[in-house]
């Protein structure tokens, strides 16, 4: 009897044969199994930074024609990067255009359009979303409603409205008909959802009132969903165009974008300047890159916390 048979010897380990390597299941190589995954998140950041390149080639060309001369604007090929950076065309757009009255004029309307949505929108959807009262469900379905209807069918009856108020040519005008919007209040029900029930029900408990709560606990807690609402809210109203238009006749109250667009079709100032025309509009974006990256963070946080409960 062998060795290897003998009562009470330990039992050794088969040996492995010069073919096992290549059998399912023994001699795996831990680097084959990761090389697909990384290869794709490869092809993915690919694919992203070709978007993003493609998205912000339009900006950073705006933004760098603002900077060149005219013959570097007209010149053939295309020139990107400006040989010699000038400020040349920001003097000419001040010289030519009152451009400190019409950014003044932008960032008033903006930000009384911003500060009315957050308050508006936040106490409606806190209303929509916490309170239990007769017809909330059919007031969501009008706010739904709202969002399927185009803003292009209200500019009449907003000028009819506005015309009989006599706010025609004043902020109140520009400002009033954006105070509060659908999707403002739909966002802002959609998050508040996510509060525990159980939280206000403890602070109604201990004397508080819906006003303390609404100020005190609920918005505090909901700042992703108001700096998202922000920046929505402050871009919209900044590029907003067609009711500025149609709600001024006053030079005075023009907005920037649409100063700048008058000045683009007036031949007698433009002079067919595109190093102005850049000018103004890499100003016209600047304010909404501003805001973007100082609510960026809670833009973020925002938009990934939306969905949950």
């Amino acid at each position: 009897m062998s060795a290897t048979s003998a009562p009470g010897a330990v039992p050794t380990a088969p040996s492995k044969k010069p073919g096992d390597a290549g059998r399912p299941g023994r001699g795996k190589r831990p680097g084959r199994a990761k090389r697909p995954r990384s290869l794709k998140r490869v092809l993915v950041y690919v694919l992203l930074s070709l978007g993003l390149l493609i998205m912000s080639a339009p900006f950073l060309w705006m933004a760098l024609s603002a900077f060149k001369t005219s013959s570097e604007l007209t010149a053939s090929p295309p020139v990107w990067i400006p040989a010699e950076w000038t400020l040349d065309n920001f003097r000419d757009l001040l010289d030519k255009l009152d451009l400190p009255l019409y950014f003044m004029n932008s960032v008033i309307v903006a930000v009384l359009v911003t500060v009315s949505n957050l308050v508006f929108c936040s106490m409606l959807g806190y209303a929509l979303a916490k309170l239990n009262f007769a017809g909330r469900n059919k007031i969501f379905g009008l706010v739904l409603g709202a969002l399927m209807v185009p803003g292009n069918l209200m500019l009449l009856p907003l000028f009819v409205l506005m015309s009989r108020m006599g706010l025609i040519d004043s902020y109140a005008g520009l400002v009033l008909p954006f105070a509060a919007g659908a999707f403002g209040v739909f966002l802002m029900r959609q998050f508040m959802q996510s509060i525990p029930d159980e939280l206000l029900e403890a602070a109604r408990m201990d004397g508080a009132g819906e006003w303390y709560i609404f100020w005190r606990i609920v918005m505090p807690l909901v700042k992703p969903a108001l700096a998202t609402l922000s920046i929505f809210t402050f871009l919209g109203s900044w590029n907003n165009f067609v009711w500025p238009l149609i709600a001024t006749n006053d030079p005075d109250k023009y907005t920037l974008p649409v100063a700048l667009a008058t000045f683009a079709t007036d031949p007698n100032k433009a002079g067919g300047s595109n190093g102005m025309l850049m000018a103004g509009s890499f100003l016209i974006v600047l304010p909404v890159l501003v805001v973007f990256i100082a609510l960026q963070r809670h833009f973020t946080q925002g938009i990934a916390t939306a969905g949950m409960k």
